[in-house]
This record gives C-alpha cells, sequence and structure tokens, in this order.
C-alpha cells in the first residue's frame, strides 16, 4: 500500500456484502479510497459488493482468516458491520448471537492493534441499546444508560465494552431502525423490507403487538440508510466530537401506520394480520436526532426514504 500521504486510506468494511456495509463501502470507493469487504454471505450478497472493492469471503469469528486479511490488506481505517441483527434470531440463539457479535468483534480489534489501525468505526444498535424509552422521550448516550432486554442488545453492548477498552482510535455509531434499498426482508430491523416484498406481491402482512393483540404495534424510529452512510463517513473523517453518536430520526412511528403508509404506495388492498407480541421486543424505542444533525445535517423525512425504497423494490420485481 502506498505511503503517499494523499492517498485515501486504505479501509476493511466488515458486512460489506449486506445491506448498510455495501452503502458505506459504495460511498467510500466513490471518493476514492481502496476498499476490502469481508463478508460471509451469510445474509449479505455478493451482487452488494461495489466495483472495485477486493472481497473475502469468510467468516469474522475466524481467527486465521482474520489475521490474513489485516496482514495482506493492512488498512487504515475499519468500518466493522458484520454481525447478527436479528433480535427475534438472537433470542432463540443467544450463544450464537454472542459468538458473531463479541468474539468476532474481540478478533478483529486484536488484529486492528496488531498492524497499527488509525480509525474504527463500530456499527452498533441504539433500537436495542436503551430498553423501554418512554412516551415522549427520546433516548440518547448522553442522557441515558445502557439497558438492553434482548441478547442482541446485551452482545452489542458487550462488544462496545471490548471495543472502548482496545486503545484503538474509535467512534461508536448506534442506530436506530435503519431502511432503504437492498436491505433484505429478514430479521425484526427489516420489517419496510419484509412488508415491501410481501406487498409487492400482495401478500398479506403481519403487525406483531406492542403490548395486546390488535393495538397500532411496536413504536420505532426509523432512519434512512443514506443517513447512516453519512455519519460513517463522518466517524472515518474524525468528524464526529464524541465517542458514541446516536443515529435517528426523533420521529416515532408505530408498525400500523408503517403498514398503511406503505400499502397506500403499493396501492395494495392486502389485509393486515394481527399478531401477538414477540419475545424481546421493545415495545418503543426513539432515539434524540440533535447529535447526528449538528454531524450530517437534516436527515432524511420517513416519506421521502419511503419513496425510494418501494421504488426499489418496484424496480426489483420488474428485473426477475
Amino acid at each position: 500500500m502506498s505511503t503517499d500521504s494523499t492517498t485515501p486510506p486504505r479501509v476493511l468494511v466488515t458486512g460489506g456484502a449486506g445491506f448498510i456495509g455495501s452503502h458505506v463501502a459504495e460511498a467510500l470507493i466513490a471518493r476514492g479510497h481502496p476498499v476490502v469487504v469481508v463478508d460471509d454471505l451469510s445474509t449479505g450478497r455478493r451482487a452488494n459488493v461495489p466495483a472495485g472493492a477486493a472481497f473475502v469471503a469468510g467468516d469474522i469469528r475466524d481467527a486465521a482468516l482474520v489475521e490474513r486479511v489485516f496482514t495482506e490488506h493492512r488498512p487504515r481505517w475499519v468500518s466493522h458491520h458484520a454481525a447478527q441483527t436479528s433480535v427475534v434470531r438472537s433470542t432463540a440463539a443467544p450463544i450464537e448471537d454472542a459468538e458473531i457479535n463479541i468474539l468476532g468483534t474481540m478478533r478483529l480489534l486484536a488484529a486492528a492493534r496488531r498492524v497499527g489501525v488509525e480509525r474504527f468505526v463500530f456499527a452498533s444498535t441504539g433500537g436495542a441499546m436503551y430498553g423501554e424509552v418512554p412516551e415522549g422521550q427520546r433516548a440518547s448516550a448522553a442522557r441515558c444508560a445502557a439497558e438492553p432486554v434482548n441478547p442482541y442488545g446485551c452482545s452489542k453492548l458487550a462488544a462496545e465494552v471490548y471495543v472502548r477498552g482496545s486503545g484503538l482510535p474509535y467512534r461508536i455509531l448506534r442506530y436506530a431502525n435503519v431502511y432503504g434499498p437492498r436491505q433484505d426482508p429478514h430479521g425484526e430491523a427489516g420489517v419496510i423490507s419484509i412488508f415491501s416484498e410481501r406487498l409487492g406481491r400482495g401478500d398479506p402482512i403481519k403487525i406483531f403487538a406492542r403490548a395486546a393483540l390488535g393495538d397500532a404495534g411496536c413504536v420505532r424510529d426509523y432512519v434512512f440508510v443514506a443517513d447512516v452512510v453519512q455519519a460513517n463517513l463522518a466517524a472515518l473523517d474524525g468528524r464526529v466530537p464524541s465517542v458514541i453518536l446516536d443515529v435517528g430520526t426523533g420521529v416515532a412511528t408505530t408498525t400500523r401506520a408503517l403498514a398503511e403508509a406503505l400499502r397506500t404506495r403499493f396501492r395494495s388492498s392486502a389485509p393486515i394480520e394481527d399478531a401477538p407480541p414477540r419475545a424481546g421486543d421493545v415495545e418503543r424505542s426513539v432515539l434524540d436526532p440533535s447529535a447526528a444533525r449538528a454531524v450530517i445535517g437534516a436527515l432524511t423525512p420517513l416519506a421521502r426514504g419511503l419513496d425510494q425504497t418501494v421504488a426499489w423494490f418496484r424496480e426489483r420485481a420488474l428485473a426477475r
């Protein structure tokens, strides 16, 4: 790798074949950064890896693979998005969740220290980090304790602790529920993609109750993937002043309101089915957007983000 100070730093993007990671990798390549993507393709897709990125297929739990990637490519920056991200799956398989999110992160940190990584950005969760956020309130790292109530949130919090104690220059980004083009319809955090795929086919959609069957469903803060990308670029550039940044809009949306907004966009009369609450689901999660706004400016309104997301799903359907 060139040591010319004008050469953009080489960046390792773990999970770079997945939804968020592939958008981050794409943006870095557009800025001229050499990019290395590591992904085991368990949920990501090889087609998501942007042209120009080096791709290594593998699992971050594989110590030999991690060491080889850092030795051969010697990244100066790391954007760590490889993770188990489903609350439902974490509840069903908490040990696997911990192995990926905690042990995998520890392996990356050890290798990053060895080669002298200059910036390490960790993609964490705001949606699962703060537990129940009371009505009328917005959670933030500056004011709220981390109180996860499911294995996914717990594993992300533990990984944050290891990042903070690594000795590396770091930033932690706590995301609200991220959505947008290229998201696969799997996991609780992917409800917009789940609804979009089903409505596009004319299939029924299901609302898991917040507290009682038939209510409006859980309350979430939905943040568009383009805003998350900007937060990542700012963190890698050293433009995020605090070590933890909450990335959310501060807008509370029920699952039922989201479902109706998507049905309107798809011009669908598909029925909405009511389901009981799910184990591990937080009833209400909304983040304080003030710190994110100070770093990246105005955040994408949900209506505009949904328009772009629905357009992408329609284009994908036509391409099949």
